[in-house]
């Protein structure tokens, strides 16, 4: 990839790019190997929900059934049902499809026509048939794709069906966060850590940065563009905040002092039924935190994670410095030796927008809906596949939500601000 890569930056994104960038027998293993880990915390859920699956209505969960069988939906969808499978970006979304396997799999997990809070009311099939179904799915996808050509285009939903598959085994570990379940009981694990050493803070020099960009291999539409970003000299943590870092503003009350929060983030603090984050507790025995479902003891050295934007902001007001960009965050990733990510996803003070020369993909709802206003999240978890872990991916949530693993780092403020 050249000098311009850091050796860290390397190490990040050696898996995505096999993946973004990898043939067929590369992609097939990893279909395998995503499916294998969608098995496994379906299984746990399983364990812990009994015969039904049923889980609470919530924006933070879905049915685990639905999950499950959506994923196989997707995956047949956008190649075995699709005559322009070959066509990659270029394909035309609303392209009459074949016929699906299950009749009436569109009307079920269409995510696109079946509404979320509609999808409780579904009369979906048990666990055995929809897993026969994503094995049937599996199957047809490795057959289109031993036939398929080896180019970006020809391999392009194959890419993204593998990566969405990833997406949504991520957030099966967030819905065990919401239900206090552990996801790892039955044959999945989180993925490694990256070793963090000691934290300290990295100078940024004023530099021009272009965001996004239209290179070979696969990219999410929402990275393609360019924007063109002036970036002053800046100071920069090393790596996310910890908890040793974090929990000074919750002990001394500052957390509860409105001088600290955004008029939205005051209003959700608020709203909240304790003053504390919500997956930090205080016991007889020191502070612990829920992590994968389960409360533990907390690691003080580890990044401060599961919480929200709000949250976020509100430390750094707190501690005189704010949220890097999007822009600064990805300059200092990629050129910063000591930069050190991907041990929680890290909220930043941009808004998720298109970049100039946006156009949507095949997938329409991947990211037009979202341009709304809600932050961009740069890095990765330990719920993240390593094929997902790209400096150039964008991750996009809306402010509340500390059911994710995030967690965030900071820039210094001016003197004077």
């Amino acid at each position: 990839m050249g000098s311009f890569y850091t050796k860290n930056v390397s190490e990040h994104l050696r898996a995505a790019e096999r993946a973004r960038h990898g043939d067929r027998d590369i992609l097939a293993d990893a279909l395998r190997e995503a499916r294998a880990r969608t098995l496994g915390l379906f299984a746990a859920y399983e364990a812990a929900l009994g015969e039904s699956l049923r889980v609470p209505h919530s924006s933070e969960l879905n049915l685990p059934l639905w999950e499950l069988g959506h994923i196989g939906w997707f995956t047949d969808w956008w190649i075995s049902r699709n005559p322009e499978r070959s066509l990659g970006t270029a394909a035309d979304p609303n392209v009459a499809r074949l016929p699906p396997r299950l009749s009436n799999a569109d009307s079920l997990y269409n995510s696109s026509e079946v509404a979320h809070a509609t999808r409780w009311a579904l009369t979906l099939p048990g666990a055995s048939a929809v897993r026969i179904e994503l094995q049937a799915s599996l199957d047809d996808t490795l057959a289109w794709l031993e036939r398929a050509e080896a180019d970006d285009q020809r391999l392009y939903f194959f890419r993204l069906a593998l990566f969405h598959e990833d997406m949504h085994t991520e957030a099966a570990t967030y819905m065990a966060q919401t239900l206090g379940l552990d996801p790892f009981s039955r044959g999945a694990s989180p993925h490694p850590l990256p070793e963090l050493g000691a934290p300290h803070t990295l100078h940024l020099p004023a530099t021009e940065w272009t965001l996004g960009g239209n290179g070979p291999g696969f990219d999410f539409d929402n990275e393609r563009g360019v924007r063109q970003q002036a970036i002053a000299e800046l100071a920069i943590d090393s790596q996310p905040v910890s908890w040793a870092q974090y929990l000074p503003f919750v002990e001394s009350g500052a957390a509860q002092l409105r001088e600290h929060w955004s008029e939205a983030g005051w209003a959700w603090r608020q709203a909240q039924a304790s003053a504390m984050p919500r997956y930090l507790r205080q016991t007889p025995d020191g502070w612990q935190n829920q992590r994968f479902g389960l409360w533990q003891a907390l690691d003080w050295n580890a990044s401060a994670c599961h919480l929200s934007a709000y949250e976020a902001q509100a430390w750094c007001h707190w501690a005189r410095r704010r949220l890097p960009t999007e822009a600064e965050w990805e300059a200092a990733a990629f050129t910063l030796p000591d930069f050190q990510w991907g041990t929680v996803w890290e909220w930043t003070a941009s808004a998720f927008e298109p970049f100039p020369g946006f156009e949507p993909h095949p997938y329409r709802d991947y990211s037009a809906p979202w341009f709304d206003g809600r932050p961009v999240l740069k890095g990765a978890s330990p719920a993240t596949a390593p094929r997902l872990r790209h400096t150039r991916y964008r991750n996009f949530f809306t402010a509340e939500r500390n059911d994710i693993v995030a967690g965030f780092r900071s820039v210094a403020r001016p003197a004077a601000s």
